[in-house]
C-alpha cells in the first residue's frame, strides 16, 4: 500500500493522487464485486477481506486500490448513482423531467436497497463523485424551465429525493417475505372483522392490497401540484417586485431601456 498523509486520506477518494502499483485487479472489479456482496447480503457483508476472497486475490492486492473500507463505500455509491442518469435528452417539460429521474432513482434504490443504510450511515462528503455529480447537474438540468429562483429548485430536489427514497423504504417494510404472505393476510382480515377499528378496517383485510394503489407516481405527483400552486401564486409578487425595482432605477437607466424613437415621458 502507497505511504499516504492524513490530510490525502481526508480528501475525497477522488481526488486523491492515483500513483498505484501495476496489478492483474481493477478498481472496477473490486467495486463491482462489492455490490455483488452487498445485493445479496447487506451492507455489513461487505469488507475488503470478503472482496478479495471472492476476486479471489489478497487482501493485501485490494489495497492498491481502494485505501479503505470507506473509500469503497463512496465508489459503490457513485457507481450506483451512475445507474440513475438518464441517457439522451430530458424532457422539455420540467415536472416530466423531474418524475423520471426520480423513477430511475426508485427503481436503482430497488436493485441496490443497501443504499439507504449507506446513505445514513455516511456524510454528504462519501456522495460527490463524478457520478453523484452528474446526476445533479441533470436533475438541475430538468428544472431550468421552472419559473423559480436556485434556492427553490435546490429544495425541491431535496424533497423529491426524501420521497422517494422514503417510498423505497415504505415498499421494502410493506413487502412480507413469501412466507408471511398468507398468515398476515389472515391475521389482517381477524382483525378487520373484529369491529375495534372502524376507520382502520377498509385498509386491512382484502383492502390492504387496494391501499397500495396510490403509486409512486401519483404520490410525487401531489408534490409537485403543490410547488406548481405555490409558485404560481408567488409569480405575481416576483413581477410586482421587478417592476419596483424598475422604478427606482435612475432616470438616466430606464431612458437607455427605451425604444429608439420612443417618446420622452
Amino acid at each position: 500500500m502507497n505511504a499516504m498523509t492524513q490530510e490525502q486520506l481526508r480528501a475525497p477518494v477522488w481526488a486523491r493522487d492515483g500513483q498505484r502499483r501495476k496489478s492483474t485487479l481493477t478498481r472496477e472489479a473490486i467495486v463491482r464485486a462489492a455490490i455483488a456482496i452487498a445485493d445479496a447480503e447487506g451492507l455489513d457483508a461487505v469488507s475488503i477481506r470478503r472482496v478479495a476472497s471472492e476476486l479471489q486475490a489478497r487482501a493485501m492486492s485490494l489495497y492498491t486500490y481502494i485505501e479503505r473500507k470507506e473509500d469503497l463505500f463512496d465508489l459503490m455509491a457513485d457507481e450506483v448513482a451512475g445507474e440513475v442518469l438518464v441517457p439522451g435528452e430530458l424532457p422539455r417539460d420540467w415536472r416530466e423531467a423531474t418524475l423520471l429521474i426520480a423513477q430511475r432513482e426508485r427503481e436503482a434504490t430497488r436493485r441496490h436497497p443497501w443504499m439507504i443504510d449507506l446513505v445514513a450511515r455516511r456524510s454528504m462528503a462519501g456522495h460527490v463523485g463524478p457520478n453523484m455529480l452528474r446526476h445533479l447537474e441533470q436533475t438541475l438540468v430538468a428544472l431550468s424551465n421552472l419559473d423559480a429562483d436556485q434556492s427553490a429548485k435546490l429544495r425541491l430536489m431535496a424533497v423529491v429525493s426524501d420521497y422517494t427514497t422514503g417510498f423505497v423504504v415504505r415498499e421494502a417494510r410493506e413487502r412480507p417475505a413469501p412466507e408471511e404472505g398468507e398468515g398476515l393476510e389472515s391475521y389482517l382480515r381477524r382483525i378487520a372483522d373484529s369491529g375495534e377499528y372502524p376507520h382502520l378496517a377498509p385498509l386491512l383485510g382484502a383492502g390492504f392490497q387496494a391501499a397500495n394503489l396510490d403509486t409512486f407516481e401519483r404520490g410525487l405527483g401531489w408534490i409537485l401540484d403543490g410547488v406548481e400552486h405555490e409558485l404560481s401564486a408567488a409569480v405575481p409578487a416576483r413581477k410586482k417586485a421587478r417592476g419596483k425595482a424598475q422604478d427606482k432605477a435612475p432616470v438616466a437607466a430606464r431612458t437607455q431601456r427605451r425604444q429608439p424613437g420612443a417618446p420622452r415621458t
